[in-house]
């Protein structure tokens, strides 16, 4: 959008209006400028980073209202900022005037109450969104899944395949004492130092906290105590969900030394049923993508590329056999990206599924915590250890998911879209699933304007302090989330409110539209990732092959680029998603492939640095 700025001669009243017009937004998220006077005819703002003391009474003396009024074309300038530039000269100064004197107060007593922290830990929204399609009432008891058994399961003599066994074989091992989890622990926490050099995926390894949820774990199966699938298997978290006495960095060099006194919601959920924490993995910084202040978080199956996405680390540590699974996040993409990008098998929930006390926030409306695992199974053992309502997290419900193992597939019908990949058609249909070509229609036309609006709009109410004393100044990467929340800040409370009414326009128009049980679609286009975290919609993302490397070397490599699809499912039925990935993985073994990590090839030798540059993705309409 062109922006006419005022001409040189009124420089000090462009200074002015702008200013002025920023406090005159009353932005449910927006926050004022500190405004002090320094005589009777002058107004003169302070830098956003100051923190002078702040006056307890502002008046607009008749002069300074005057020159308002003189200039009031100037002062117009700022408002084609947000396509409001209709007002008159006197109603323009009229409502610099009110700004000063009514919004400015509320504003900074907002702010005071609500924003001194960063991250959103404390002080959540009132306003909840609620992704449901229908207002039924539901028994909401919670019925855990029946696991499928897996006898004859032996214990490898590689210890290399012991690390890519799927969370339901290890299991099947610690239940039958033919390893315990303290070996486990051994192994993973060696493999987690060995790879992390050529990875960059971890941000803390929590060997002391891990040997002794090891111990307990033993403990209790020594007693004849087993918890279920999770119990004795190590993982890692995403480090934007915080442990008591570990550092919480939220990947940003502005919090690398924080240590938060919170137990986070799904950490708790994951202890109660045995796991055995391992390891703080990457997120980008501030949860944007793969860039944080050690590094930038590669690919196992290549690592010339990144990651790409903020779950970088979960994402690569899981491809590489660093852990068996591993929680990572989504706002917009930072899923189904990494995902996609290192080859493994990963669920974006329904919103609303998992807890986030204790997470950083993004964006309350918005933001989802799913597994990253090895397979379709695990991601559903995984689910189901996590899921369930969160007394401190509005948006968390109690969703009657049913059991996905127990889903009889051949009664669906099953949408594909011309971006699904048909090798997983083609097995679903020989699998008597009822498979139809499918397009989700819909009349909005700013799907991706919506979510940006969304996401970064809450991400600046929860980072209001961080942007006001200069911390974005030092981010990791200034084409990112600096650049973003500057915009942001003259977002007007009108537009975001009109914004979340075409959300919910969207809403109505998919749910109609939605007239399959599920969809196989592309896992990272770019409309598909805006509509689905708007729309609360599950995805599971499962690889579906590999193929060559883009200018591979001469003689030849193991680095291999993977291929992967979605399913998509309703909000809710998150277990229709997991019943067909799990279905198409029990004839195929795309999932069970390792990447070559540090094994590329006796006739490859990565450069460094490397000479493809993946550019970060930048989340613009």
């Amino acid at each position: 959008m062109a922006v006419d700025f005022c001409p040189p001669s009124a420089v000090g009243l462009t200074r002015f209006s702008l200013r002025i017009f920023f406090v005159s937004l009353s932005s449910l998220y927006m926050a004022g400028f500190a405004l002090r006077f320094h005589s009777q005819q002058d107004l003169i703002f302070d830098s956003p980073i100051s923190t002078p003391s702040e006056p307890s009474n502002i008046t607009m003396d008749s002069k300074s209202y005057g020159k308002c009024l003189e200039e009031a074309t100037q002062l117009r300038c700022t408002f084609k900022m947000v396509d409001a530039h209709f007002f008159n000269g006197t109603k323009v100064v009229e409502v610099a005037k009110d700004a000063v004197e009514f919004n400015l107060p509320i504003i900074r007593s907002n702010r005071r109450l609500v924003a001194s922290e960063n991250g959103g830990l404390h002080n959540p929204s009132c306003l909840v969104f609620n992704p449901e399609w229908t207002h039924k009432h539901v028994d909401n008891t919670s019925k855990r899944f029946q696991y499928p058994a897996l006898p004859g399961i032996r214990r490898p003599k590689s210890e290399e395949d012991i690390a890519f066994m799927s969370i339901l074989e290890l299991g099947e091992l610690i239940r039958t004492n033919q390893i315990t989890s303290h070996e486990l622990v051994q192994i993973f926490l060696q493999r987690l130092k060995r790879y992390n050099p050529v990875l960059e995926a971890v941000i803390t390894s929590t060997d002391e906290l891990a040997y002794k949820q090891a111990k307990e774990a033993d403990e209790l199966i020594a007693k004849g105590v087993y918890l279920g699938p999770l119990h004795g298997i190590p993982y890692g978290l995403k480090d934007i969900i915080a442990v008591p006495g570990y550092k919480t960095t939220w990947g940003s060099r502005s919090f690398k030394d924080q240590v938060l006194d919170i137990e986070a919601w799904v950490y708790k959920r994951l202890r109660s049923a045995g796991a055995v924490l391992v390891a703080k993995l990457v997120s980008g910084s501030l949860a944007y993508d793969d860039i944080w202040f050690g590094g930038r978080t590669r690919n196992p199956w290549n690592i010339e590329e990144f990651s790409t996405g903020s779950s970088a680390g979960p994402a690569a540590s899981t491809s590489a056999g660093l852990v068996p699974f591993a929680i990572g996040s989504e706002t917009a993409g930072s899923i189904t990206f990494p995902a996609s990008r290192c080859g493994v098998t990963a669920l974006r929930p329904t919103f609303g599924t998992v807890g986030r006390t204790g997470v950083m926030s993004i964006s309350e409306s918005l933001d989802k915590l799913g597994p990253f695992c090895r397979s379709a199974a695990d991601c559903s053992v995984v689910l189901d250890a996590i899921r369930g309502k969160d007394p401190d997290d509005l948006s968390s419900r109690d969703i009657p998911f049913r059991d996905p193992f127990s889903i009889d597939i051949r009664k669906l019908t099953v949408g594909y879209m011309d971006d699904a990949e048909m090798e997983v058609v083609h097995v679903l249909k020989a699998k008597g699933v009822n498979m139809v070509p499918f397009k989700l229609n819909y009349t909005v036309d700013s799907v991706q304007g919506i979510l940006n609006f969304t996401m970064d709009v809450e991400m600046l109410a929860h980072f209001d302090e961080w942007q006001r004393t200069g911390q974005d100044d030092i981010y990791e990467a200034q084409d990112q989330w600096p650049t973003e929340l500057r915009r942001s800040r003259v977002i007007s409370a009108v537009d975001y409110v009109q914004a979340q009414r075409a959300r919910r326009k969207l809403i109505e128009e998919v749910k109609k539209s939605f007239t399959v049980d599920a969809f196989i679609g592309n896992a990272t286009d770019w409309e598909k990732v805006c509509l689905g975290n708007l729309v609360g919609l599950p995805v599971i993302v499962i690889p579906t092959g590999l193929k060559n490397i883009s200018n591979p070397p001469s003689k030849g490599t193991r680095r291999r680029t993977t291929i992967n699809t979605g399913i998509y499912a309703r909000p809710d039925h998150d277990h229709i998603a997991l019943a067909l990935a799990i279905a198409y993985q029990s004839v195929t073994d795309h999932h069970k492939q390792r990447p070559p990590i540090d094994d590329l090839g006796p006739n490859d030798k990565i450069p460094d640095p490397p000479t493809v540059v993946i550019p970060p993705r930048r989340l613009h309409p």
